[in-house]
């Protein structure tokens, strides 16, 4: 049996066919291929916090990009350039939480990166443009900005990329403060890209957008870890 991977979803208003604008739980194809292409079968979990039961079906998980994480569970107030969806943040720290309790694989991306880092006490930047002066990371509309990482030599992620170290990435928030993880690899102006918890099975979170490239170096990996314990 292939390790079962839940990978959170959005619920947002989308349109097909004849039906315009109905409430929708869903998630770019992108991440169910990349788990599939990397030998795990593919979950999706629409927020739901009434409670973790899932977690005993699960051998591991993925958090995806989408809205920012609310400022509140860092302790700040929301800027004006932040965008919020509590639902969907109340959830996924809810599973985030058992899920550490429990040990299991856990990878988040992008905004599933900023998740790990609220869930570990850190804080985030709400708009980068007005801490580093631009908007590489976020260069347009529906364009993903790309650039070199520096990676920390012995990490997680520093195993897995190997001499590849080009990334994409689309975000207009950042890590300000890690918390208890550790930055293992930063953007050419210093910002964190890639956050781990040494002291566990499988945590690693990234901040560009592997499974765009269906990247089975970083898939290959929380795949393989949750067969450990599948």
């Amino acid at each position: 049996m292939r390790p079962i991977i839940g990978i959170t979803t959005y619920e947002m208003p989308a349109s097909w066919g004849v039906w315009r604008d109905l409430p929708t739980t869903f998630v770019p194809a992108d991440y169910a291929a990349a788990v599939a292409q990397a030998g795990g079968r593919a979950v999706l979990l629409p927020p739901d916090d009434l409670d973790t039961d899932v977690l005993h079906v699960l051998n591991g998980l993925l958090f995806t990009g989408g809205p920012d994480v609310s400022p509140v569970l860092y302790g700040a107030e929301p800027g004006i350039h932040t965008v919020t969806h509590p639902d969907r943040d109340e959830a996924e720290l809810m599973l985030l939480r058992a899920a550490l309790d429990r040990d299991l694989p856990v990878l988040g991306v992008c905004r599933g990166m900023q998740l790990l880092v609220a869930a570990a006490g850190g804080t985030l930047h709400q708009h980068l443009p007005d801490v580093l002066g631009h908007d590489r990371h976020r260069p347009a509309p529906a364009e993903y900005g790309r650039h070199d990482v520096v990676l920390t030599a012995g990490s997680r992620i520093a195993g897995l990329m190997g001499g590849d170290v080009t990334i994409n990435c689309f975000h207009h928030q950042g890590v300000a403060d890690p918390g208890s993880l550790t930055v293992t690899g930063r953007a050419e102006d210093g910002l964190p890209e890639a956050v781990e918890d040494p002291d566990r099975h499988f945590v690693l979170g990234v901040q560009w957008h592997p499974e765009v490239s269906r990247d089975k170096r970083i898939f290959g990996a929380l795949v393989a870890a949750a067969a450990e314990r599948s």
